[in-house]
């Protein structure tokens, strides 16, 4: 997705000019930032990727995350120089979509956008491919949701997902009953190879989908767990 708009939100400046330089050479616009609260007034519509560094001065990236989730579900990619596990999952709840552990090279910031990029387009209804002649819905129970783009209705209430919720969702709700294990999950919406401390990034968006889905997110009877397998649509 070139020419897509990125908003940088990273207080070191010598960060911020390198990711610049770097994703400005595959012809993204970026958009700079020193402080969450920049970061805030500058995130516009038409912004496709926030990469957010966790901590910073003033307000945190974590609560700047939670504020960009009171208006908007654009993917929020996590800069952290902590590799401990509670340090990414704490992002992953706050509303991040995915997380880079700094240092980190060319290759790993460029495969992170454009993942998440090629996710928002389809969440955005963007490619022309996910634009059909009518509207084409999966209805179960309680659940309606649009297989061309991130809309879902439970009990007739529109429900606001995330890109990976909607597609975590998505997947369960086409193939109803079946047990998705946390690897054919992260494969499948993620399209990156599976390690076992994926598994950790997998159960908390079910988490945090379960909150928004579920009457009781503590005891879910539509997105169940199944003990040593996975995770299944009962509804």
């Amino acid at each position: 997705m070139s020419n897509a708009n990125i908003l940088v939100i990273e207080d070191d400046e010598d960060i911020r000019e390198g990711i610049r330089i770097l994703l400005e050479s595959e012809d993204y616009r970026i958009i700079e930032a020193a402080d969450g609260w920049e970061g805030l007034r500058l995130l516009a519509d038409d912004t496709d990727l926030v990469i957010l560094d966790i901590m910073m001065p003033g307000i945190s990236g974590l609560k700047t995350c939670e504020e960009i989730r009171k208006i908007s579900f654009v993917p929020v990619l996590f800069l952290t120089a902590k590799a401990q596990e509670s340090d990414k999952l704490i992002g992953l709840m706050a509303g991040g979509d995915d997380y880079l552990t700094k240092p980190f090279s060319y290759a790993e910031l460029l495969g992170r956008v454009k993942a998440q990029l090629r996710r928002y387009q389809i969440y955005r209804g963007k490619e022309e491919e996910t634009v059909k002649t009518g509207e084409q819905y999966i209805e179960s129970g309680r659940f309606r949701i649009n297989e061309n783009y991130n809309e879902l209705f439970v009990d007739g209430l529109e429900m606001n997902l995330s890109d990976i919720e909607y597609h975590i969702l998505l997947l369960m709700m086409q193939y109803p009953k079946r047990i998705f294990s946390a690897q054919n999950l992260y494969e499948s919406i993620w399209s990156e190879p599976y390690f076992y401390s994926c598994n950790a990034t997998v159960m908390v968006h079910i988490r945090n989908l379960r909150k928004k889905v579920e009457k009781d997110p503590q005891n879910p009877v539509s997105i169940t767990t199944v003990w040593g397998k996975g995770y299944r649509f009962d509804e």
